[in-house]
């Protein structure tokens, strides 16, 4: 396994889906567009997803992955 590879998409990965519920909500909020619950969930869980993935990723296949080979 190339875990560089690995490391970088999945810390790309998690970055754009950061991005991606940041602008959803920042467009929500400047459109002043009433939305269902549901929806701006959707998108406060996108973010905190994507921080999560962006930190552990490095480490998981930075770190963790190659040492147990």
């Amino acid at each position: 396994m190339d875990y560089s590879t690995l490391t970088k998409r999945a810390f790309l990965f998690g970055a754009a889906l950061f991005a991606f519920g940041a602008v959803g909500e920042f467009a929500l909020a400047t459109t002043g567009t009433a939305v269902p619950a549901w929806e701006h969930a959707l998108l406060v869980d996108a973010e905190w997803i994507g921080v999560v993935i962006a930190l552990l990723s490095p480490f998981v296949f930075g770190v963790v992955l190659p040492l147990t080979e």
